[in-house]
């Protein structure tokens, strides 16, 4: 097997809530925004998490295991790192035993990054490159690491060839955020008993993963050779805006609130105006 050279991570991050929680690899998605971890939902076998349109967000990825290992990242069907359509056998981010790190964005050059965000489908980093068929889901493939065989001798390495994503055509603006995620329903009539519903908002376009501001990020070259040519693990989370997972029914309708009308709704003497 041919001798790889990939981005090994410099930070670490301490572990916490996953969306996918693998046997080798845990996967959270961070709103970067709002600092918090995205919760994770279980639908038909598959992990959702819904974010925020326009907030930006991060992958953390943390190392389960007592070796290192390789996380190849795809966001939308596109390498993180390269920004050619994923694959597998492409570059990833190496992780040290029990190590933890977050990925904040396409990989533009070994220190800077352009940032994730939640946008619509339409202004993806995907979607302006033309490959919008993958948009909405978070992969990482995983493999272990093969022992080093020690030798006298040289030993000879093949570079890893330096692409990175090309900045996208500019494109038109952004549509307005979805608003349904919190929004509540408007109060029931006082004067009979109600069931206060919050209606199922209908989809609006789905979100993809834009090509954000530039931010610094430092990493460094280093070699890992796999241990086999196929992933001992790939991890996913797919991801859509609340309104859209909830129309959708991955998230559960918000249960009706019942109300009851009370003959006397004040119970104590208030004080006089002024």
């Amino acid at each position: 097997m041919k001798t790889l050279l990939a981005l090994a991570v410099v930070a670490s991050l301490s572990v916490s809530a996953t969306a996918h929680a693998g046997m080798l690899v845990d996967v959270s998605v961070i709103d970067r925004d709002t600092g918090t971890t995205l919760p994770a939902y279980q639908h038909d076998g598959k992990f959702y998490v819904a974010g925020t349109p326009g907030h930006r967000y991060g992958v953390r990825l943390t190392n389960r295991s007592g070796q290192r290992v390789l996380a190849v990242l795809s966001v939308d069907g596109v390498n993180a790192i390269s920004g050619e359509t994923a694959s597998p056998d492409q570059s990833g981010y190496v992780l040290g035993a029990f190590d933890s790190t977050e990925v904040d964005g396409w990989r533009k050059s070994l220190a800077q990054i352009a940032q994730f965000n939640f946008t619509t489908l339409s202004d993806s980093y995907a979607a302006r490159t033309g490959r919008p068929a993958n948009v909405g889901v978070i992969g990482v493939a995983v493999f272990r690491e093969r022992p080093l065989i020690w030798r006298e001798g040289k030993v000879s390495q093949t570079p890893l060839a330096r692409r990175y994503p090309p900045a996208p055509m500019p494109a038109g603006p952004t549509a307005p955020a979805a608003d349904g995620a919190h929004a509540t329903a408007e109060s029931a009539p006082a004067m009979a008993q109600a069931q206060v519903m919050r209606p199922i908002p209908a989809p609006q376009e789905p979100l993809g993963t834009g090509h954000g501001a530039r931010e610094r990020s430092e990493v460094r070259y280093t070699q890992f050779v796999r241990a086999s040519s196929q992933p001992d693990e790939i991890d996913s989370v797919w991801y859509d805006s609340y309104r859209n997972l909830v129309a959708h029914g991955v998230i559960p309708e918000p249960r009706p609130i019942a109300r009851e009308p009370q003959p006397f709704p004040n119970r104590f003497v208030p004080d006089p105006a002024g």
